[in-house]
Formats: structure tokens, sequence, C-alpha cells
């Protein structure tokens, strides 16, 4: 474990590193005792900064949710993150490419919250039931330290979240089997990459339930009106200036945007 102070330390390096588009040396490497509670303590720090310059917690992300992630990371279970009300995109945005310092995007599901749910004990089921909505989204992932990343160091920095577009048809989570929701990606007119919702710990409220029950045990929750990645079930796919992007998510609807 690490101090306090140490902890504040880097949660302003993290911010200092997101302003400047510069990473930081690795949290991990600058205090060698870094545990997971210090992570998500960093990650608390750093979010209480932003709000405090004026950003808004809109909801939260889940990382690592493919086993193929958790066993690169050496993890059991996924991370998570929080989602902030200016790193919000629509359907067709223009976002500059220089608000990131290196973007990977990412297909995914957003859940949109149609009222509160707390721990413990909750399962699929009740994720279900809370939920009023499900939309597709892309996630752009983005790192502010340097490599190779511990997952603390991925943790600390609110797990490597960057923005979040959303788009193509509003669902309610019962009109569809939201398991085998499919997405092809396209960067530039050829498709990069391409899956299904069902590689999310084989069902995509799953993560949102795991998420839920680690919120109870520091005494927090999904608010109704939340919006919650629940995870990617593509592989990451660089992007730079000047890309185009379109998600096609089939009879889901479709997202298109471009980074400038």
């Amino acid at each position: 474990m690490i101090t306090e102070e140490e902890r504040r330390a880097a949660a302003d390096a993290l911010l200092k590193a997101e302003i400047e588009r510069k990473p930081i040396i690795q949290p991990s490497k600058t205090y060698p005792n870094l545990e997971l509670e210090d992570a998500y303590r960093i990650q608390a720090l750093w979010a209480e900064s932003r709000v405090a310059k004026g950003a808004r917690i809109v909801g939260h992300k889940i990382g690592l949710t493919s086993r193929a992630m958790q066993m690169a990371s050496k993890m059991t279970e996924p991370d998570y993150g929080c989602i902030l009300d200016d790193a919000l995109y629509n359907d067709g945005a223009q976002i500059r490419a220089e608000l990131f310092i290196k973007p990977r995007l990412e297909v995914e599901l957003a859940f949109v919250m149609g009222e509160d749910l707390v721990g413990p004990g909750t399962r699929i089921y009740d994720v279900m039931r809370a939920t009023e909505f499900v939309v597709p989204a892309l996630e752009i992932i983005d790192y502010r330290t340097e490599v190779p990343r511990a997952i603390t160091d991925t943790i600390a920095d609110n797990a490597a979240f960057g923005a979040l577009v959303v788009g193509g048809r509003i669902i309610r989570p019962m009109d569809i089997d939201i398991r085998w929701v499919g997405a092809t990606l396209s960067k530039n007119g050829i498709i990069e990459e391409s899956g299904v919702s069902a590689a999310i710990m084989g069902h995509p409220a799953a993560g949102i339930a795991w998420l839920v029950n680690k919120l109870h045990a520091v005494g927090g929750g999904l608010k109704k009106g939340q919006i919650v990645l629940a995870g990617s079930f593509t592989r990451p796919v660089d992007i730079a200036q000047g890309d185009v992007i379109q998600a096609d998510y089939g009879p889901v609807g479709s997202i298109g945007v471009s980074f400038v």
C-alpha cells in the first residue's frame, strides 16, 4: 500500500498528463508498493479533481470483460472506471484527435439505467429489470502512462477511458436477445474487426452485475439515468487524425464518426 499523499500525487500527475497530452511514468514504477486498492483510490481522486473543474460523472465503464484480456493482465475479474459528461459524443460527431495521446476504439453496448441498482447479490436479471434502454456505443480508450502497464496503472488511469460515442437504435433490454448483437467495425471503408455481444462474459449484463456488487463493497451503486459501458466485444483498433469510423450493428443501427 502507498500513502494518501502518494495517491494524491499520482492522481495529480495523471491529470497533468491528460491536460498536456504527454504520458507519465507508470505509477507502479514510481510507487512499487502500489496495490489495487491504491489504484482505485487514485482513480477516485482524479475524478474528484475533474469534477472540481466542472465535469460531471454520468456513468461507469467496465473493462477486461474477456478471458483473454484478463489473462494478459494477470487478472481474474474485470476492472472499472467512470464516464464524464465532457467525454460524450453522438453519432456523426467530428472528434478532435488531438484530445487523446494514442487513441484506440472498441465496439460495445451501453446500458442506460431506468432505476437505481445496488448490491450485494445483484444478478443478470436484476440488471435487465433495472435497465431502461440499451444503445450501440463506441469506446475510445486512451492511456496517460508509458508502456508496459501493470493492471494497477490502467485502473489508476480511469481504466483507460478516453471518450464514449452513442448512436444506432435505442432498444429496450427485452426487445431482442441482447447476447446476440453482432457488429462490424470499419476504418476508412475497410472492416477491421467484428464480434458478437455474447463475448462479454457470456452476457453483456454480466459485467454490470459484477460492477454493482463491486460498487456496493465501497458504498456505491448505479443511479437512475447513468450510462454503463458493458465492455468490448472486439479487439481495440488504432485511430488517428483523418480516420473515418463506421460501426454497423445490423438491425440495431450504426454509428459513424470521424477524427479531425
